[in-house]
């Protein structure tokens, strides 16, 4: 079995994937911007050959290193990346090179652009936020008007909170109107009064999930990149919950074969006239990868397995050969440089010791939704582990973030 892996490198963590398919006798074809020599020697060891190109947005180059890879191993099985920002890439790869195991361009609309995904979330009976691509500028204010701000403006094709805004008034509608990059295509769409909770998982060739959990926002992506807050959020069991049979809705509406899945839902904070009553559920947005952020670590953290053998073993034998069983709850705390806090990274690892399931500093590329500097702790029960978010993040001046 021959995987082509796009950008093995990076986000750090990704190698993961790449070393669970070879130790499966998979030839791993890992695809990068960086010399092979600058790769960690942990990424080099998880592939079979690496290929570095001089730009990955430049599509000739990718589609060499492709052809050089079939000269080499034969037909391509599988294109990958987990990442957002190339799986336009590698469905146009796997038109070009026949590959059947992923969604092709023509049919990957759904799973990229917002507006498609409402469309696919209301077949399956999942209300979402009432929208209008952001065109022309009259019939735009008066859905402002009409929904009530404030209101959210974003690309209806893009990664993450990335130009992504929260308008109040006239006055802020008319500053985008004036300022909005033109290269964008934007939809705007109704305040939701909620948070988001997500479902993410991993299926089979026949959409059975094989492993799925939950992460609980304690605060949005757009306000962590907009106003440089904190970062935390943390896992809780979905088993049971109104979130799963809603989740599997949406697993069954989407193409999710043989995918890693993250959804996002809003949960209503408060009742919604046309959405529904506090506690319900509204259909956000889809990610057709892995979810982010050291996500698919938490999901190892708090069932003790290790999610990149699942995937491994899901693209290899279409199994999963865990007994999924989950025994932490898990959280996610990102502090960012310049803000000051009560405890000190000392202090951290001292009162919690080995609860500290991951410490790491995120790469700048990154660090604007993630924050410059992650502790993961588990814990048994959801007191303990919203008092760990609490004490990490307390700031100096003694008030708490949570």
């Amino acid at each position: 079995m021959n995987l082509v892996f796009i950008s093995p490198h990076f986000p750090l963590y990704f190698y993961n994937f790449c070393d669970r398919l070879k130790k499966r006798e998979v030839n791993v074809l890992g695809i990068g911007d960086t010399s092979y020599e600058e790769l960690p020697e942990h990424t080099k060891n998880a592939l079979t050959e690496y290929y570095r190109v001089d730009d990955l947005e430049d599509y000739e180059s990718i589609y060499r290193a492709c052809a050089y890879f079939t000269w080499h191993y034969g037909h391509i099985d599988w294109i990958e990346s987990q990442n957002e920002y190339w799986l336009e890439l590698e469905a146009t790869l796997r038109n070009e090179f026949n590959v059947t195991t992923g969604p092709k361009i023509q049919h990957l609309a759904p799973m990229k652009y917002k507006s498609k995904m409402k469309d696919v979330y209301k077949a399956a009976g999942i209300p979402t936020a009432r929208y209008r691509q952001v065109d022309d500028y009259l019939a735009t204010k008066a859905f402002a008007n009409r929904v009530g701000y404030p209101v959210i403006v974003k690309p209806d094709n893009g990664v993450g909170a990335t130009s992504t805004y929260k308008l109040s008034n006239d006055d802020e509608l008319d500053y985008f109107f004036a300022t909005k990059d033109s290269h964008i295509h934007f939809i705007i769409e109704e305040m939701v009064p909620g948070h988001v909770e997500t479902f993410d998982g991993i299926t089979d060739k026949d959409k059975n999930i094989l492993i799925a959990t939950s992460h609980v926002m304690l605060n949005s992506i757009m306000d962590n990149v907009n106003e440089a807050s904190d970062t935390a959020f943390y896992s809780q069991p979905v088993e049971g919950l109104d979130l799963y049979d809603i989740g599997k809705k949406a697993v069954e509406a989407f193409d999710t074969r043989s995918r890693f899945f993250h959804f996002e839902f809003f949960r209503l904070d408060e009742d919604k006239e046309g959405l529904g009553k506090k506690g319900d559920i509204v259909g956000l947005e889809v990610n057709m990868r892995a979810p982010g952020a050291y996500m698919p670590d938490m999901m190892n953290f708090a069932y003790n397995v290790d999610v990149y053998t699942i995937w491994a073993d899901m693209v290899k034998y279409n199994k999963c050969f865990y007994d999924i069983k989950r025994q932490y709850w898990v959280a996610y705390t990102g502090r960012r440089d310049g803000i000051w806090y009560m405890h000190n990274y000392d202090q951290i690892r001292e009162k919690y010791g080995n609860q500290v399931a991951l410490e790491t500093d995120v790469p700048e590329a990154l660090a604007a939704a993630m924050g410059n500097h992650v502790f993961i702790v588990k814990a048994r029960t959801q007191e303990e582990i919203f008092e760990m978010i609490r004490y990490i993040l307390k700031r100096e001046d003694g008030t708490d973030w949570m």
